[in-house]
């Protein structure tokens, strides 16, 4: 049987650090509030024994309820085989390479604002690949971050790679979200 070793003070600053960069398994909640409670006591000198990790059960707390935020799903395939195709019309497109992260930002936001407002459904997106020498790509890896950010996720519904003759790793068909009361 292992011996019990107690934590120095480093040990449990640092074992503190790592714990609040992590996320409770459901149901485990209580626990961690619990040893926290017991940790703060110990600190402040309240407690008389060191705080022990088993704790007496606790009943869970209702799980706080997270406001449901649009999640971008992809294209349906016959959606993208269309577009690929010229089937089904790109109503809009915007260039962005060659343009510096923060120039690219705004021009985009505004871009498929307006495209939001007129109504249009598929657009493309052209970032570039990121061939030059000295660059990675920095708008092919940022723009896909941009549309789950606050500002873009209420106008984009998906987003997928282009095909090839429209650009492939370097481009994005988009598809706008509809407007409020808007069918078809």
């Amino acid at each position: 049987m292992a011996s019990e070793k107690k934590l120095s003070h480093e040990d449990r600053i640092l074992w503190g650090k790592v714990a609040r960069t992590t996320r409770a398994l459901p149901g485990r909640i209580g626990d961690i509030d619990a040893f926290e409670i017991l940790m703060k006591e110990h600190e402040s000198g309240e407690a008389n024994s060191p705080p022990s990790l088993v704790s007496a059960p606790m009943t869970e707390p209702a799980p706080t309820p997270r406001p449901q935020q649009p999640r971008h799903h992809p294209l349906e395939k016959p959606v993208k085989r269309k577009l690929a195709k010229g089937r089904l019309e790109l109503e809009a497109r915007i260039d962005l390479h060659g343009l510096f992260q923060s120039e690219a930002h705004a021009i985009l936001h505004s871009f498929l604002v307006r495209a939001h407002e007129r109504g249009l459904r598929h657009v493309l997106v052209i970032t570039g690949k990121g061939g030059s020498i000295g660059s990675d790509g920095a708008l092919k890896r940022a723009v896909p971050l941009w549309f789950s950010k606050p500002d873009f996720r209420p106008l984009i519904s998906s987003y997928e790679p282009a095909a090839a003759n429209h650009g492939g790793d370097g481009a994005l068909y988009v598809r706008l979200s509809r407007s409020r009361g808007e069918r078809s």
